[in-house]
């Protein structure tokens, strides 16, 4: 029997009610924040990344991303097109008085942007004011210098250095080298993906074959303790990762110079053992430096200068010279023979052998 209440019977109330909806989850999806557009920035560097491109070249790339962006007052670089890009290169070249190379990289990184970002071709934007070049010859350390420099380095950092001009290496060519690329037997430095990312071959002093046999017995300690506390992880080349997956767990793949701690990747950030730090090496050669008392303005890369110099000095001809720095053109190479104390011709001074009347 159905109750009354005020007067009603209660049952037809309870029949006339309609069960009400949760409304909580479709409020919780109104207020959801919707995805905001990735950024171009973003955008550019997984463009660079699945190319397989250098850190460095990422970083000089979104530099000068940032550069364009703030020259033309924050507008957005699909609105300018290659007049903009003109505008920049020419104000980089005359306001600016950066070199050639600079401003080369500049419209490298440019054309990036808008080839394999902005799905944009800029077509031929050769007409813009070009940077000057101004010759300069390197600066080249006499051979006292050099074993004044390499004896006032120990340990690791010396051995970077003595590599860096026994075998004319750029400081991170030594820095990445692994264990699989010494061959002590046929006295040979692999270095791989090099300058242009291209390999080559080049001399192993024999000098160097103990404390590099050692370098590489404190690599065996590091990746036997990383196998122990399954962390025993590498950096992989480009699809080396995915074509051989237990290669980052093989000694060969390990870096010579492996950092004493571990550090996080800046692109996957991957906890895992990576090489050496450039700045440390570069640090203990301007120490270096002071303590042999050498005034000229020396860095690790004068040690390369100062290796392909003393080569043409003893005769070796240019085209060897060439193949063991990696250089494309023969040109680049060419620049070496100026600082010779003979000039790279072989004139004789009138003053030789001028008799005083």
């Amino acid at each position: 029997m159905a109750r009354i209440v005020n007067g009603l019977p209660l049952t037809p109330i309870v029949r006339r009610l309609r069960p009400v909806r949760d409304l909580r989850p479709a409020i919780m999806r109104s207020m959801a924040p919707t995805p905001r557009p990735r950024k171009l920035e973003d955008l550019l560097r997984d463009a660079i990344r699945s190319r397989d491109y250098s850190l460095a070249t990422e970083h000089q790339y979104v530099h000068w991303y940032r550069a364009y962006v703030r020259f033309h007052q924050r507008l957005h670089p699909g609105e300018l097109g290659p007049e903009g890009v003109r505008e920049f290169l020419e104000h980089l070249a005359l306001d600016r008085d950066v070199s050639p190379a600079t401003q080369h990289q500049a419209l490298c990184g440019l054309l990036f942007l808008y080839r394999h970002v902005l799905g944009t071709e800029l077509g031929d934007i050769s007409d813009f004011a070009k940077a000057r070049r101004k010759p300069r010859l390197p600066v080249v350390l006499s051979r006292d210098e050099v074993r004044g420099l390499l004896a006032a380095m120990t340990g690791v950092e010396g051995l970077v250095a003595h590599i860096l001009y026994g075998s004319g290496l750029r400081l991170m060519e030594a820095l990445r080298l692994r264990v699989k690329d010494l061959d002590f037997g046929r006295r040979e430095l692999l270095v791989r993906a090099g300058k242009g990312g291209k390999d080559r071959v080049t001399m192993l002093p024999g000098e160097l074959e103990a404390p590099l046999r050692s370098a590489i017995g404190s690599a065996r300690r590091w990746f036997e303790r990383d196998l122990a506390e399954g962390v025993a992880d590498v950096e992989l080349p480009h699809a080396l990762a995915r074509k051989y997956p237990n290669a980052r767990h093989e000694l060969g793949w390990r870096f010579v110079f492996s950092a004493p701690g571990l550090s996080r990747c800046p692109r996957t950030g991957v906890f895992r053992r990576h090489h050496l730090h450039p700045s440390r090496i570069q640090r203990a050669v301007r120490r270096a430096q002071g303590a042999a008392g050498i005034v000229k303005p020396a860095g690790c890369h004068t040690l390369r200068h100062s290796f392909a110099t003393h080569l043409l000095e003893d005769g070796y001809d240019i085209r060897t010279v060439q193949e063991l720095l990696g250089h494309a053109d023969v040109s680049t190479t060419m620049i070496y023979t100026h600082v010779l104390n003979r000039g790279g011709r072989g004139v004789r001074s009138p003053l030789v052998g001028l008799k005083s009347t």
